[in-house]
């Protein structure tokens, strides 16, 4: 399973504003060039979003799905892409003082990449991961930054 936390230097709430824009997914997850939400809800249980991961000449779509949430702590999602299968990805939110730890844990599911699952596989999740997170803490500090300068 990996797992991979980030200390991001604004409170959960400026987090989850960044989690709960469906129009924004594209700008800190690594992998969609391109993400349309599918149902107006998001991040409501069941609410949907479709993107697109392209890699040179391939490409293809998948679909994520909100499991569960609790509204500035946590976002449980479920990846899908029709080929490989599903991946759970869990995103927890907890107050560090002032600022806030994110916790990313995720891990195939179903399909093929849970079946194929290895340390190997595990290494990429956790280099998705620390550019992830690290996208994620620029988005929400940046735009920190741009509300005290207006």
């Amino acid at each position: 399973m990996a797992v991979r936390h980030q200390l991001i230097r604004r409170p959960p709430q400026a987090v989850w504003a960044v989690l709960a824009d469906p129009t924004r997914y594209g700008e800190w997850v690594v992998g969609p060039s391109e993400s349309t939400p599918l149902d107006a809800a998001w991040p409501e249980v069941g609410s949907r979003l479709r993107y697109t991961v392209r890699l040179g000449p391939w490409s293809t779509d998948g679909v994520t799905t909100v499991r569960h949430r609790e509204p500035g702590k946590e976002l449980e999602l479920e990846a899908s892409f029709k080929s490989l299968g599903t991946a759970r990805i869990f995103l927890q939110l907890r107050p560090w003082g002032e600022e806030t730890l994110v916790i990313c844990d995720e891990h195939p599911l179903r399909g093929i990449g849970a079946t194929l699952h290895n340390s190997a596989s595990e290494t990429l999740l956790q280099l998705r991961h620390r550019g992830m997170l690290a996208r994620l803490a620029r988005i929400v500090e940046e735009e920190d930054q741009v509300i005290r300068r207006a």
